[in-house]
């Protein structure tokens, strides 16, 4: 696999890790075959994302276990590509909130004069996965693109710690951010969250948590295929053509009870953890949700928008036909890729023009 899948999903190298050498001939023993729906969900994706589904696809799917993590974060690490001597890069220890532990943070295209507008920022990974790290090369294009910076976060990871505390840690990064920026050229009335498919969590979570607690203004919220509801692939079943690529309903079920601390869809789950159970998203800021057709978790971003439009708030969505779970980083030359890309970079334009 190339850079661009080892980044995905914070970064796909972490697929690649877990399913070795044997991705491309799991594809040739095991082809995809008509689901009990009459869908391929091979022949169902955009023609210019099949090659690359073909690759990864797996009837059995994946079987993370929490054994087996530490080897997939090495193998993930080791596949990214390191940041850009061009765009600077500085490495920060936050203090953490009240009883916590400090939070490491990049700082991303830090360092010049003005009032920039800035992006706190979360990684993907299934809540068990990923590192900030692994996201500067793509940060860095990012902040230039926008004339921004980026703060990302390497929150703690399940199961190590559970939800509270990376929702902790995102919220310390976010009020150091906004309390430092006279000092780093930040515009405080101009920070937007961001995150992808874990990150997503996190960032909806991060603007949730900034609205109930009022100490710092967030302008806008940028989730890109967003993992926001615990019962997708659990207690809320999914059509069988859906979420067959990178992330399925197992990963699902065991990324969110390994970030929870209980089972995913079950009655015990803690609302404070998942966004798509937050009782009212009344006074969230504006926000764009951008998703795959063909993504696992399709439905419930699609939900997501709608309810924060009936709680009387700005949702854009964007729905990529045909397309798979991270798809815009796999296949970043496809055509809905790249019109996916730019409608996110534009909502964000837009959002910081608007303040």
């Amino acid at each position: 696999m190339d850079r661009r899948q080892a980044l995905a999903l914070g970064g796909a190298g972490v697929i690649a890790t877990l399913l070795g050498p044997s991705l491309a001939v799991m594809a040739h023993e095991h082809p995809p075959a008509t689901t009990a729906s009459g869908i391929d969900p091979i022949a169902f994706l955009d023609p210019e994302l099949r090659p690359m589904a073909q690759a990864m696809f797996s009837p059995e799917g994946t079987n993370f276990t929490v054994e087996s993590l530490a080897a997939i974060r090495a193998g993930s690490a080791a596949n990214a590509q390191p940041p850009s001597p061009d765009v600077p890069v500085e490495e920060l220890r936050i203090p953490g909130l009240p009883g916590q532990p400090e939070v490491v943070a990049f700082l991303v295209n830090g360092g010049q004069p003005g009032a920039r507008p800035g992006i706190v920022h979360t990684h993907g990974g299934g809540h068990i996965l990923g590192a900030a790290r692994n996201e500067l090369a793509d940060l860095q294009q990012l902040a230039t693109e926008l004339d921004c910076m980026v703060l990302t976060i390497d929150y703690r990871l399940a199961p190590e710690t559970r939800y509270t505390g990376s929702v902790a840690d995102n919220y310390a990064a976010l009020k150091w951010f906004h309390g430092a920026a006279a000092n780093i050229g930040l515009d405080p009335q101009r920070i937007a969250v961001m995150g992808e498919s874990a990150g997503g969590t996190h960032a909806a979570l991060l603007a949730i948590e900034a609205r109930d607690r009022g100490e710092v203004p967030v302008c806008f919220q940028c989730l890109v295929y967003p993992m926001l509801d615990d019962r997708t692939g659990s207690t809320v079943p999914v059509p069988d053509h859906i979420g067959r690529i990178l992330w399925d309903a197992r990963s699902n079920r065991f990324g969110w009870t390994q970030f929870l601390g209980v089972d995913a869809g079950s009655a015990a789950v803690p609302a404070a953890g998942v966004p798509a159970r937050t009782e009212s998203l009344a006074g969230l800021p504006p926000a764009w949700i951008g998703t795959g057709g063909a993504d696992l978790f399709m439905a419930e971003d699609m939900a997501y928008a709608q309810r924060l439009t009936e709680a009387g708030g700005a949702a854009e969505l964007l729905l990529a036909p045909r397309a798979f779970h991270a798809f815009d980083k796999l296949v970043p030359q496809a055509q809905v890729s790249q019109r996916f890309t730019a409608a996110k970079v534009d909502a964000l334009r837009r959002a910081f023009a608007a303040g």
